[in-house]
């Protein structure tokens, strides 16, 4: 008869402070077998959460969630999280359609205390709770849990900078599972950790200070006493930049030792200021598989738990990815042309770069999680005459939008963006979903957008991008394999602003741009079998729209309908109703398909699309309820006007 797991009694993370330190260490095992056997059956970001489960049964034991706050950043590592507070019994369904966020999301459960998906919040949010308290004569902890990764991003250093002058109390763990900061841990480091975050140290130093202040010559005896302390912390810790923002550093210490965790978790609690504890772990902990290969075991879809992850041979007929497509050919232009330059936010295997990493290392930037960093860094390579190759996730790219608006288009510097991730990505839900780039960059004066609606577009988009000399220049594609076209042999430039005509028709007329072009062609097809004949154009320009061809076909059709995977609010439907009002000419009657203005879940992208209504099927339903209508007056939304 099998003993039944200690993780099945648990329903709340207040089950788990009286747990004894024997099953606090089982609790640790199965749920490192939990978060494993879930994750290889649906797939998700396992090295991340396996690599801090240690450290999430510690918080869970030593803090009080909800009352005490926990913010996690980025929210990768909180599998272990949500399964210890209440969410168990779901996991199974997580970044699934209508299941569990992959992220901490707050609308799911009180113990996620700040949603999260993009990198280096939690310390600026972590203070917003902390103040909130002091303001509202609360007494409870704030904890913000920051990778070594996300703290190299601007706005975690913008929140260490406020907390350590505000002096408010909170603690910072760093999680550093690539030793990136400190040396390997060590008995030396264990040793200083103990002493120096434990209460008799804490009063000691205090009753010491206490004592040489009474003394003559009371202030230099502290002073002199002070820049000891100083100096032998700063040699045997890497805390002295931390202590002089005004934290209180204690570390590094072995975030898989349990015990270490839970007693210096509860010691750094009794605290008052700023502290900041630096941990150490490893990524993929406990999983032999994901310890050898962190950066494959980082994000995972389904595998065997037992042999792990196996490669697979590339069927025959799949067509090549988008970001292979871009990676590809920058590598074979940089050859070409010593100007070019690539440039990543922390993302080189993301967004394809690292085949121009390993051949042209010297020409290759990754600046680390710094969005902002990364545009204004390649401002500064524009203005030498250089060529830089920003190559930014379409939702990352939000960070950057200042500096897009003032470092580079206001200067006019040809910077290319080359925005990954465009429209709908799937299961990493609404912080991850591409669908507002067309919106804010077709406002922007002197840009140039593109979107290809194939992988041989692409191509064609990328070598125009390189050959033009004006001013900033971005093209937007979709995550995934591309549509299986036949590839050109050579890239070509494509001339700036030109639209194309995929199929002559007449009564009604599909604009689409990007994916939107893919999708008009497929719901063409659907019209066509219901006796509807339509026109499709490939707007392929944003900005600039090509006007003679888009009013050349609208005046000669019944129906104008747009079709873009972006946020119908400000896009490219809005910029042909733009084009239509400037024109004052007659137009007929115009529809925008377009991603609702709400933010989308998560789920697969067939499954996105379906929901918010853009698919073939949906479309094409729509386009031929309005053509039978077309007598009555039609809002764009296809809705009946009295």
């Amino acid at each position: 008869m099998s003993t039944p797991r200690l993780l099945d009694q648990i329903d709340s993370p207040d089950q788990i402070s009286g747990l004894s330190p024997v099953e606090l260490h089982q609790l640790v095992d199965e749920l490192r077998a939990e978060i494993i056997g879930v994750v290889s059956s649906v797939g998700g970001h396992l090295g991340a959460s396996l690599g801090v489960v240690e450290l999430t049964v510690a918080l869970h034991h030593i803090y009080d969630s909800p009352r005490d706050k926990i913010v996690w950043d980025v929210g990768h590592q909180a599998y272990g999280h949500k399964v210890l507070t209440g969410r168990r019994d779901r996991f199974d369904t997580i970044r699934q359609w209508d299941g569990l966020s992959g992220f901490p999301k707050r609308s799911e459960s009180s113990h996620d205390t700040f949603g999260v998906g993009h990198s280096s919040t939690a310390i600026s949010a972590a203070l917003g709770y902390a103040k909130a308290r002091d303001l509202l004569k609360e007494r409870h902890g704030v904890v913000a849990v920051v990778g070594d990764g996300a703290i190299t991003g601007g706005i975690a250093f913008e929140g260490l900078n406020n907390v350590g002058d505000t002096g408010t109390d909170m603690v910072v763990i760093l999680n550093d599972n690539e030793m990136s900061i400190s040396p390997n841990v060590g008995a030396i480091n264990r040793y200083l950790t103990e002493i120096t975050s434990g209460r008799l140290y804490n009063r000691l130093e205090s009753q010491v200070w206490d004592l040489l202040g009474r003394l003559p010559g009371g202030s230099v005896a502290q002073q002199f006493a002070h820049k000891a302390k100083e100096s032998l912390k700063t040699f045997m810790t890497p805390g002295h930049l931390f202590e002089a923002l005004g934290f209180r550093y204690f570390g590094p210490i072995d975030g898989h030792d349990l015990d270490l965790v839970c007693e210096t978790l509860k010691d750094v609690k009794r605290l008052s200021g700023p502290v900041l504890l630096h941990v150490v772990t490893e990524k993929g902990k406990g999983y032999s598989f994901a310890e050898a290969d962190k950066l494959r075991y980082h994000g995972v879809s389904k595998f065997d738990p037992e042999k792990g992850m196996q490669k697979k041979a590339p069927a025959p007929d799949a067509a090549p990815s988008y970001t292979g497509i871009f990676g590809s050919h920058i590598l074979d232009a940089a050859r070409e042309d010593r100007r070019i330059v690539a440039i990543t936010a922390g993302m080189p295997d993301g967004t394809g770069l690292v085949p121009f990493r390993e051949s042209l290392p010297e020409r290759f930037f990754d600046v680390g999680i710094a969005e902002q960093h990364a545009v204004t860094f390649a401002a500064g390579l524009a203005c030498r005459g250089l060529k830089p190759v920003a190559a930014i996730y379409s939702t990352f790219l939000q960070r950057a939008y200042d500096q897009l608006i003032h470092d580079v288009a206001l200067q006019n510097l040809n910077v290319i963006f080359a925005i990954d991730r465009g429209g709908v990505v799937g299961a990493d839900g609404p912080t991850h979903h591409g669908v507002f780039d067309l919106a804010y960059l077709r406002c922007v004066p002197n840009m140039v957008v593109m979107a290809p609606r194939n992988e041989n577009e692409l191509q064609h988009m990328i070598a125009t991008a390189l050959d033009y000399d004006e001013g900033p220049i971005a093209y937007r594609y979709p995550r995934g394999n591309g549509t299986g076209v036949p590839m050109d042999a050579t890239p070509r430039p494509l001339p700036i602003g030109k639209g194309v005509v995929l199929e002559e028709g007449e009564n009604v007329l599909l604009l689409g741009l990007g994916a939107g072009a893919t999708i008009a062609e497929r719901t063409a097809a659907l019209l066509r079998d219901q006796g509807i004949t339509p026109t499709v154009v490939d707007a392929r320009f944003l900005r600039p729209l090509d006007e003679e061809l888009i009013l050349q076909q609208a005046t000669r059709h019944e129906l104008v309908c747009t079709i873009e995977e972006g946020t119908e609010v400000g896009g490219f439907g809005s910029a042909v109703l733009e084009l239509f009002h400037r024109s004052m000419v007659h137009v007929p009657t115009t529809r925008i398909f377009g991603l609702p203005d709400r933010f989308l879940d998560h789920g697969t992208p067939d499954e996105v699309l379906e929901d918010a209504g853009l698919d073939a099927p949906h479309i094409a339903e729509r386009i031929a309820e309005t053509w039978e209508n077309r007598e009555v007056t039609i809002d764009l939304h296809g809705r009946r006007q009295a």
